[in-house]
């Protein structure tokens, strides 16, 4: 019968940060050295994309539970950090929380869990209704959307604003829903761009006689 592990996840913002504290608190909670996993990476980056992160997630196995100091050391975001809990949940690998108090072996572990998907699904109604409020503020000033006027001014926002999106850890899909396109529409408007970047830049490159 495979012995569960406890693993451990430590995150600071800068190397100027130390995390010992982290590390203490973890290692208090019998968690091995050796089992921990460390990133020291700005906040903006979403969680699937820091290398510790990775390491962390090919290392882990199903029955193993992830220990982190605060659950904030997960994500950037309410967002970033459920999309991470329901990642480590998807292979089996249940999150405690030292400092919040969450476990998912109690009760009230469980429902603090709950209660973060609720306040994470409010955060994605808030900048859905941020969004659409620029683009009517936009119109209402006179831009105009989509086809067949597409302003290349809006679709550079729009691009922008999907780019963000991506990079705390929204699919293709979602960013692409939140500025009204479909993910065709995201990947091909992305293609236009990288085309046209690359043709500048070969008009800007010297020719080598």
């Amino acid at each position: 019968m495979k012995r569960m592990r406890l693993l451990g996840y430590t995150r600071v913002s800068t190397a100027a940060q130390d995390a010992q504290l982290q590390l203490d608190a973890l290692m208090s909670a019998d968690v091995q050295r050796r089992d921990i996993f460390s990133d020291v990476t700005s906040g903006s980056k979403a969680a699937a994309g820091r290398p510790g992160m990775k390491k962390l997630l090919d290392y882990a196995e199903a029955g193993d539970t992830l220990v982190v100091w605060r659950v904030d050391r997960l994500g950037r975001s309410l967002i970033d950090v459920l999309n991470t809990v329901n990642l480590l949940q998807s292979r089996g690998v249940a999150l405690r929380s030292i400092s919040d108090g969450i476990d998912p072996a109690t009760t009230t572990g469980r429902l603090m869990l709950n209660m973060l998907a609720t306040l994470a699904d409010y955060e994605r109604e808030l900048i859905t209704e941020r969004v659409n409020a620029g683009i009517a503020a936009a119109r209402a000033n006179g831009t105009r959307f989509g086809r067949p006027m597409a302003d290349p001014s809006v679709v550079a926002s729009k691009l922008e604003i999907a780019q963000q999106e991506r990079a705390k850890g929204r699919t293709a899909e979602e960013a692409a829903k939140l500025v009204g396109w479909s993910r065709a529409t995201l990947y091909r408007h992305q293609q236009a761009r990288s085309r046209s970047t690359h043709a500048s830049e070969q008009v800007l490159t010297p020719s080598v006689v």
